[in-house]
């Protein structure tokens, strides 16, 4: 399964997310689900299921599917 896979299904589950929502172009505070609590439950799903640790900045700066791909990348998380 590709990071991209993944991380889709993460944002579903830990957001609670139905197939009507774009997952792949979506940003922080979109939606209702993702606000400050559903950040902090979604950065520590991914934390579990990719096995890494986000610095604070990272947390703060993780605003969107597409950034959180690229943090993923940089911390070695999809090779």
């Amino acid at each position: 399964m590709s990071l991209n896979d993944r991380l889709r299904g993460v944002f579903v589950d830990a957001l609670q997310l139905d197939d009507s929502v774009d997952v792949e172009n979506l940003k922080y505070r979109d939606i209702d689900e993702w606000d400050s609590v559903g950040h902090m439950a979604l950065v520590a799903a991914i934390e579990d299921e990719f096995d890494v640790q986000f610095e604070t900045e990272q947390v703060i700066d993780m605003s969107s599917f597409k950034v959180a791909v690229d943090m993923l990348k940089g911390l070695g998380a999809g090779e």
